[in-house]
């Protein structure tokens, strides 16, 4: 199991009340294909620096960490290509968190 960081911009058009809920959604689809969220940070809605299509000049932006097993993130970054509510994902390794020792005298 690696632990990633999944970026993720949410399409809010015309459905701003619906962000939790499709945060919810892809939690329940990672923790389907195995993973194990971590964390769900949610971000703000923020204005694109390139407006490729008017229908999508901003988005609400969320970062999402989880450990899953590397071949099972493929078959999520397609599940979410698909996905209405995501419209863009992007997904990283994220380094472990290391524990730290305190030393004393």
């Amino acid at each position: 199991m690696k632990r990633y960081e999944g970026l993720f911009i949410l399409n809010t058009a015309g459905k701003e009340d619906g962000i939790k809920d499709a945060l919810d959604k892809i939690s329940a689809d990672i923790t389907t294909a195995g993973g194990k969220v971590e964390t769900v940070q949610k971000m703000e809605r923020k204005p694109f620096a390139r407006v490729a299509d008017k229908r999508h000049a901003a988005g609400y932006y969320a970062n999402v960490i989880f450990t899953t097993d590397p071949a099972s993130v493929s078959a999520l970054r397609t599940k979410f290509n698909l996905s209405d509510d995501v419209f863009r994902v992007i997904f990283t390794e994220s380094p472990e968190l290391k524990t730290t020792t305190t030393v004393t005298k």
